[in-house]
């Protein structure tokens, strides 16, 4: 047993000095608290402030008038108007550009912000229009826009134009039954002139001003063409027997380039807003991108390379819109046994999204005043989406529609858009996505 040590006590653990030097005395050590020197502190006055507010509680009777007057003179005088034991300095003054006073400016300014108002988007229609005739047929194109903001629209052999301004109906014209049926309608950019391609392979070219036949586009395809677009004075068009044609209105000999790609019908056809890169969608499901320096011309029997050849959907693609503000983004749609909307990155060519949206996608149209994209639909659900890009959620989704909703068109200066659905004979308007909305029989809930 240890020495100086009781029999049966516990042993106590050996604890080491804190202090560095134990065997000086004038040293004082605290081990591991600190305690502050006292010697500065006016214990007199601390235990007075700490003890003087029990008497008041313990003494709640209300002092007089006087008493209370010389309570404060008392204590200015003698106590300096001290109310705390302990007094620290002023803070220290933040710096100029302090981290926190930004950061409070931001909050600020974005609570005094007001809250954005969610858009409605109506379901009701608002105009209806009489469109017998219209023809089932989802590789053809017969309904566009033009920037005079007068809608064309082809239903069997005769083409009318409505416009939106007044409200008025013309005929433009009606096709020999030789030559029959309009296959494909587009307004030249003047918003005048306008191309109709027919099911003999011919294009005509209109002036809607005077309903007076310009030219006819002729030699070029061997079946009927059922895509057109402009690029300036350039009018590409597309036809069943796979060809992609480059014709020059102003001149004699139109047919300036050709595209060679494709093995069926061409149903999609699309110039980008630089008009250097060119989108076509066909029936034997692809999408080709070609640039404008790639097109041989017409005469020439060898095929074009492509600039990109995407093999991605299982069905046509008729569906195409060029992204308005980001000018190398190409959505995409594919028919009923693919129901998906695709972007590509049309410098790299990759595929960026593909969405599955449930039904046949017929048309694709960008919002051009906000990140938004329009759908419509054929089988199985004939709905009209608009989504939120680039998430892809879905801000509304009309279902009012009876059977396919397959041509949309947007005039630009108006901000207006116009769907068409098969087998119906009215167009219904409706206000929503920013925009007056045009639709062929949408249903009112």
């Amino acid at each position: 047993m240890p020495p100086l040590q009781e029999p049966g006590s516990r042993p106590r653990p050996y604890m080491p000095s804190l202090c560095s030097t134990p065997r000086n005395p004038a040293v004082k050590c605290y081990g591991d608290r600190f305690i502050p020197d006292r010697s500065a502190m006016d214990m007199d006055m601390a235990h007075y402030l700490l003890t003087e507010p029990r008497k008041d509680r313990k003494n709640a009777v209300t002092p007089s008038p006087g008493k209370e007057a010389y309570r404060k003179l008392l204590a200015e005088k003698l106590l300096n108007n001290r109310t705390r034991i302990l007094a620290f300095r002023n803070r220290p003054p933040e710096p100029e550009n302090s981290i926190l006073t930004e950061l409070r400016a931001d909050v600020a300014s974005v609570q005094a912000r007001p809250a954005k108002k969610r858009r409605y988007i109506p379901q009701s229609a608002e105009r209806t229009l009489d469109a017998p005739d219209l023809l089932d047929d989802y590789y053809l194109n017969l309904l566009d826009w033009g920037s005079a903001n007068v809608l064309s629209i082809a239903l069997g052999n005769t083409v009318y134009l409505w416009d939106a301004a007044s409200g008025s109906t013309s005929e433009l014209v009606t096709i020999d039954e030789d030559d029959g049926p309009v296959t494909s309608v587009s307004w030249a950019p003047d918003g005048q002139h306008i191309a109709i391609g027919l099911n003999s392979s011919a294009v005509q070219i209109w002036d809607s001003s005077s309903n007076r036949l310009l030219r006819t586009l002729q030699g070029v395809h061997e079946s009927r063409v059922g895509s057109l677009s402009w690029n300036k004075s350039i009018l590409t068009a597309g036809g069943m027997d796979g060809k992609i044609v480059n014709n020059d209105v102003r001149i004699r000999e139109h047919a300036v380039q050709t595209y060679r790609g494709h093995t069926q019908e061409v149903c999609g056809l699309k110039w980008s807003g630089s008009g250097r890169q060119l989108a076509s969608g066909g029936n034997d499901n692809l999408l080709h991108i070609w640039d404008v320096s790639m097109a041989s011309s017409a005469q020439s029997a060898g095929r074009t390379q492509w600039l990109h050849r995407m093999e991605d959907h299982s069905a046509a693609v008729k569906a195409l819109a060029w992204c308005p503000f980001q000018s190398n983004l190409l959505a995409s749609g594919g028919g009923a046994n693919d129901r998906c909307i695709k972007f590509w990155n049309t410098h790299t060519g990759a595929c960026l999204n593909s969405v599955d949206t449930g039904s046949q996608v017929c048309a694709l149209l960008w919002n051009k005043n906000d990140r938004e994209l329009l759908s419509s639909h054929g089988f199985t659900q004939n709905q009209l989406t608009l989504w939120k890009y680039p998430s892809m959620v879905k801000m509304a989704e009309l279902n009012g529609h009876t059977s396919r909703v397959l041509f949309m068109a947007q005039v630009i200066f108006a901000r207006s858009l116009c769907f068409v659905a098969r087998f119906e004979t009215h167009i219904v308007c409706t206000d929503g996505w920013l925009m007056v909305v045009f639709c062929w029989t949408f249903a009112e809930p």
